[in-house]
């Protein structure tokens, strides 16, 4: 099956747009300080002698090549593509999802740089790894939510990755119930193998996380837990906009907020979902050895449509650029005597 798409190989050039506004700002202001200091010197109706060739259109002209010369190399830049050939590819894998805690908890450093960050950083790692899975995202705190549907398409999976923070959800907690049954619900109802893997300190839970993960392992769903975190706890660190450091959490007593894994409670959920558990530290997040058993599973067929040939069409937006550059150049700011008896863009 063949069809055609368009997309930007690198949408953030497009930003560059933003420019042309203030470039319009900044010439009307030019225009209007020249005009000023030409009547200050020799008054409007001298002016009107003395530059007899003057035009009062062509320099808009002259500015409005330019800006659609810039905005074409925007467009160049940001290199717009036509996809074809959508070919339906036989992948073999298994569906995963991946849910990971973004309470304020998650922010504590006894991981280096911090417990989130990390495990963000072991996810990458993992999404390299696979080939033919399809994967998917859930972020959790006081509730749950997707992040990204299940998909083979492991650049988005990096994207959405990129954009997790503790300030996507403001209700606190640790949700692990919600975030497996939310799973659960978005799997398909196919015959492949799937797998849940929650990343926590497991702090603060819901009672009722073991009781989710049982009745998903009756679906044949798979629950594996990390453990992010240290046992002796630790205070979760404040920072402000600059980046430096302001202090710790404290809670509504004014105490410092100490953050402590939930090491059993994670044990708990990875037996009633059949997985394992395993406790991240400062060398390894366990998520590579929980993969590795993952991957041990039967892998069963999946139907995966792809766009398998893109083409490049920046090369258009460059020519058009160069043409407008050359028109704008051969205008010049006043008129010529010649055209004066014409009045052409007077």
């Amino acid at each position: 099956m063949e069809t055609n798409v368009l997309r930007f190989e690198h949408p953030e050039y497009l930003y560059g747009l933003l420019v042309i506004p203030l470039l319009i700002v900044i010439y009307i202001l030019g225009v209007y300080l020249n005009k000023k200091a030409v009547r200050r010197f020799v008054g409007t109706k001298l002016s009107a002698t003395l530059l007899p060739l003057n035009s009062g259109i062509r320099p808009v002209l002259k500015l409005m090549l330019l800006l659609l010369a810039f905005t074409s190399l925007i467009f160049a830049a940001a290199n717009l593509q036509t996809g074809s050939k959508l070919e339906e590819v036989k992948r073999e894998g298994i569906d995963l999802f991946i849910a990971i805690d973004i309470s304020n908890s998650m922010m504590a450093e006894d991981i280096a740089p911090n417990r989130l960050e990390r495990a963000k950083q072991a996810i990458n790692r993992l999404v390299d790894k696979l080939e033919g899975d399809r994967i998917g995202i859930i972020v959790f705190a006081g509730k749950a939510f997707i992040q990204l549907p299940l998909t083979t398409d492991y650049a988005a999976a990096r994207l959405f990755l990129s954009t997790i923070s503790t300030d996507l959800i403001n209700a606190q907690g640790t949700a692990i119930a919600s975030a497996i049954e939310t799973a659960v619900g978005a799997f398909d109802e196919n015959d492949h193998n799937k797998a849940i893997i929650i990343i926590s300190d497991g702090e603060d839970h819901e009672e009722n996380a073991v009781e989710a993960a049982t009745e998903a392992n009756k679906k044949g769903i798979t629950v594996y837990t990390i453990g992010m975190g240290l046992p002796d706890g630790t205070p979760i660190p404040l920072y402000n906009q600059y980046g430096k450091r302001t202090g710790f959490r404290k809670d509504a007593d004014n105490n410092t907020v100490v953050t402590r894994l939930n090491e059993t409670m994670l044990q708990q959920i990875a037996a009633a979902g059949q997985g394992s558990y395993i406790r991240a530290n400062n060398s390894s997040t366990g998520l590579e050895k929980i993969f590795n058993e993952i991957n041990q599973m039967e892998k069963s067929e999946i139907d995966s449509k792809v766009f398998t040939d893109y083409e490049d069409q920046f090369q258009w937006f460059v020519g058009f650029a160069i043409l407008l550059i050359l028109a704008e150049l051969l205008l010049s700011a006043s008129r010529k005597k010649w055209e004066k008896m014409f009045k052409f863009f007077d």
